[in-house]
């Protein structure tokens, strides 16, 4: 459960940082080093984008207008008991 908290704190982080330029805010998230996915908040619409990363494969993308729901797939993502 510290772990879903720890990504939610970090999500609420990204969603109030400022943001630099023209790029919206963004935080990789990793496990041993490898970048699992990467979140982009986009503040215009208030969403936050998800690229998820596959070897071998190109990223897929997917928008939450929902913290709670991108925190628990961000949390299945990095479960490595998959």
């Amino acid at each position: 459960m510290s772990q879903l908290l720890g990504i939610i704190q970090r999500l609420m982080q990204l969603r109030d940082q400022e943001p630099s330029g023209n790029e919206a805010p963004q935080r990789n998230f990793e496990v041993n080093g490898e970048k699992k996915c990467s979140v982009t908040y986009l503040a215009k619409n208030d969403t936050f984008m998800l690229e998820v990363y596959e070897k071998g494969k190109k990223p897929n993308t997917y928008q939450f207008d929902n913290i709670d729901m991108i925190a628990i797939e961000i949390f299945e993502l990095l479960d490595e008991k998959k």
